[in-house]
């Protein structure tokens, strides 16, 4: 085998990352074929440092099958597609990206606000369909002064509340940890809820956070109160939203993901309350890739390969 470290590319990227890669690794292409992935695997899986993934399920078998693996360098923000604790474990790093795209969906999570508390949406088919010479809109929501809740307080949830606070909003937050910053601090989503008018999700995916937003902590928010889903369907408990939703219990929703992506439920899509988005946080081309360039960057620092040259 050749002294260029060897790893494995899933992730689909665009062709500079590609290239990037390429100039500095060997690199195999894993498809979604399973039998020529198998094949692929009994042939190079001893000698591939590193991965760059975005979907691919890294599994304990899977990682068992790459006893040189040192890195997972993940195109997203979740890692919910692969085994953390065993690669942790076995000494493997996991490299995501959400440093990266943490201000582009911040920015989405900020419309997604706006367009709920300022009826955006209804705003726009109001006008369009003619009836601004002889209705009048109804009055919409104010930011100022309005308590948000953001589950989960990392670099996209830190985000958001910068963008909060300048609106003029009061954030508050929950997580595993209390952070060094000046919010309101929870202990859990339903003490959070409570206390706020809006809960806005940010958390990732993981076993403890699956179902945790769930008909309680929803009713808790109140039927004047909203809920925004920038980070992973699951973690919301979608039927009961809907059923939360034909009872008035809450005054609308934003959800940029859902459980059964790209399957919406029709409930979902005919409630003219809840505005509905393709899983689009972080889908700008700049950020996209920008995302490239760190996951790129971080096999390279793992491996030792030459670094590529960026422009500040």
């Amino acid at each position: 085998m050749t002294d260029t470290p060897h790893i494995l590319r899933s992730a689909k990227l665009f062709d500079k990352s590609n290239a990037e890669l390429a100039e500095r690794f060997t690199v195999d292409v894993v498809t979604e074929d399973r039998a020529e992935t198998d094949r692929l695997l009994d042939r190079v899986g001893p000698f591939i440092r590193g991965f760059a993934v975005r979907k691919t399920i890294i599994d304990k078998a899977m990682i068992d099958r790459l006893p040189a693996l040192e890195i997972i360098s993940s195109y997203s923000a979740g890692t919910e597609n692969i085994d953390t604790a065993y690669a942790r474990e076995k000494g493997i790093l996991v490299a995501n990206t959400s440093h990266i795209l943490a201000g582009e969906v911040a920015n989405l999570a900020l419309a997604q606000i706006l367009s709920l508390t300022r009826n955006l949406v209804n705003a726009d088919k109001f006008v369009r369909d003619g009836n601004w010479p002889t209705e009048t809109f109804p009055l919409t929501r104010s930011l100022k002064g309005m308590k948000i809740g953001i589950v989960g307080f990392g670099h996209i949830g830190s985000e958001i509340a910068k963008r909060l606070d300048a609106m003029g909003a009061r954030p508050a937050y929950t997580g595993p940890n209390r952070k060094p910053v000046d919010y309101p601090f929870y202990q859990n989503p339903l003490d959070l809820a409570r206390a706020t008018q809006m809960l806005v999700v940010t958390c990732p995916l993981t076993p403890e956070t699956r179902g945790m937003i769930d008909a309680e902590v929803m009713a808790a928010i109140g039927s004047d109160g909203y809920l925004v889903n920038v980070a992973r369907g699951p973690i919301v408990d979608e039927r009961a939203l809907i059923a939360l939703l034909a009872q008035n219990g809450l005054a609308g929703a934003a959800l940029d993901v859902f459980e059964d992506e790209p399957n919406v439920p029709a409930e979902l899509i005919a409630d003219r309350r809840v505005i509905l988005t393709p899983h689009m946080a972080s889908g700008t081309n700049e950020t996209r890739e920008f995302m490239g360039d760190a996951m790129v960057d971080a096999l390279i620092e793992k491996l030792g390969a030459a670094p590529v040259p960026r422009s500040s």
